[in-house]
């Protein structure tokens, strides 16, 4: 079974361990990274982003440099875990396609265009 988190970027607050989502559908985030983290035994989860902020939460985000985990993983979630926001994230039992490349566009475009 693929354990699926979506991220939700909420408010300003401090960020706790995700280690807390095992029997709960929401938690907030501790790390993003490409890489699998940690090691060793437990659940791990892929990332799907969706992001809602408030207007002053993201005035806020993009009025802060890059940071230094965010240049170094080049994932922007670690600016605002930096700077001490809050992402929340909720398990879906679905995992959505992502669209990356021109052949993901043309199979969205497919999926959405009215049926004959």
């Amino acid at each position: 079974m693929v354990r699926v988190a979506l991220a939700i970027a909420l408010a300003v607050a401090l960020p706790v361990t995700a280690a807390t989502l095992p029997g709960k559908r929401i938690a907030r985030a501790h790390y993003f990274s490409r890489a699998s983290v940690p090691t060793g035994d437990g659940p791990l989860y892929h990332h799907i982003g969706i992001y809602a902020f408030r207007r002053a939460a993201l005035a806020r985000f993009v009025s802060l440099p890059p940071s230094p985990l965010e240049k170094r993983e080049r994932l922007e979630q670690l600016r605002a875990l930096e700077a001490g926001m809050r992402i929340d994230a909720a398990l879906v039992d679905k995992v959505p396609f992502g669209v990356d490349t021109p052949a993901d566009l043309d199979r969205a475009r497919a999926l959405l265009a009215p049926k004959k």
